[in-house]
């Protein structure tokens, strides 16, 4: 199981967002997403170097973010400097 991941970014439009402002520490995705969701967001990831973590399934990462439905994307912030 991955660490709690309470605080962070869920959801592929934010975590797109934060990743595109440079306001992404990591990434987390689930293998099991769609790839239509799945592969262009760890594209974009890698564009802006992102490191990505992959989850095995949508229902663990949400599991691990606190909330009862699965995560397809999860980011963790950066920190405020």
């Amino acid at each position: 199981m991955i660490d709690d991941l309470d605080g962070s970014i869920i959801g592929l439009k934010q975590s797109v967002r934060a990743v595109k402002a440079g306001n992404a520490k990591m990434a987390y995705v689930a293998r099991d997403a769609d790839s239509f969701v799945r592969e262009p967001f760890v594209d974009t990831c890698r564009q802006n170097n992102v490191p990505v973590t992959f989850v095995e399934t949508c229902k663990e990462l949400g599991a691990a973010c606190g909330i009862d439905v699965g995560a397809a994307v999860v980011v963790i912030p950066k920190k405020p400097e």
